[in-house]
């Protein structure tokens, strides 16, 4: 919220561009996030800031620092959206597609612990994961 009351409530994806963000270096996007227009138009944004981390936790501990914006996923955040710590932005322009991907070996001799970490997860996510912020 800090940030918000130095540089304004971003209006647009697009107004992130000069304003400090925090990037995860492990991210797929990496520096050029990606939203979605109201008419379903791909919009992508060139970001950067003072910081570059490498992973989404350390992602949240800059932003609560007040080091920048950021694209968290929801379930990272969820406890600091509830209690307002943090606020979620441009809501209307976050893509409602993307996944999350479990890779192991050929099914065929799959472990059954295995088997049981994908199915708890896959109810985890469905459960709990809504969409990016």
């Amino acid at each position: 919220p800090e940030l918000i009351e130095k540089y304004g409530m971003p209006d647009h994806p697009s107004r992130l561009t000069g304003l400090p963000c925090v990037v995860d270096t492990n991210s797929r996007w990496r520096s050029s996030w990606p939203f979605v227009a109201p008419d379903g138009a791909d919009i992508s944004v060139p970001v950067s800031g003072p910081i570059e981390v490498n992973s989404p936790m350390a992602t949240r501990a800059a932003v609560l620092s007040g080091l920048g914006f950021s694209l968290i996923p929801d379930f990272i955040v969820e406890e600091d959206l509830k209690t307002g710590r943090l606020v979620s932005l441009l809501d209307e322009y976050v893509p409602k597609r993307g996944g999350i991907f479990a890779v192991y070996p050929h099914r065929r001799y799959l472990p059954a612990k295995v088997r049981a970490l994908v199915d708890h997860l896959a109810n985890w996510f469905k459960e709990h994961g809504k969409r990016e912020v």
